[in-house]
């Protein structure tokens, strides 16, 4: 995973797991605790998503597929199990063997 990327991960889903809670706990209040709980929910699942987007990014895939982050802990998991096209933070080279079939289905056009 790209080093950059990490950090935005690890600050978007932190925030995000910690604004969720208190908006959590502050839903159950009065009239007015319940809107600002309401409203830190929301802002809490924009950090998170915002986080998973870093992550996928960070793993070599879509930014979009951080929009799994909608399904909260579920969407993070999925994520945590697609591989990692980034190791030590260098793209991974593709396999020798599909390297050469790409060339013979190129000199099979010619």
């Amino acid at each position: 995973m790209l080093a950059d990327n990490q950090n935005k991960t690890n600050i978007g889903v932190g925030v995000g797991i910690i604004l969720q809670i208190a908006g959590r706990a502050l839903s159950s209040g009065d009239d007015m605790l319940a809107i600002l709980g309401l409203g830190l929910l929301a802002l809490g699942a924009g950090f998170f998503i915002w986080g998973c987007m870093n992550y996928a990014e960070g793993k070599g895939h879509s930014k979009w597929l951080g929009v799994l982050g909608l399904l909260s802990c579920l969407g993070l998991l999925v994520l945590v199990v697609l591989p990692d096209h980034y190791k030590d933070g260098q793209r991974r080279k593709k396999s020798v063997k599909r390297k050469r079939r790409v060339e013979e289905d190129y000199d099979d056009e010619e």
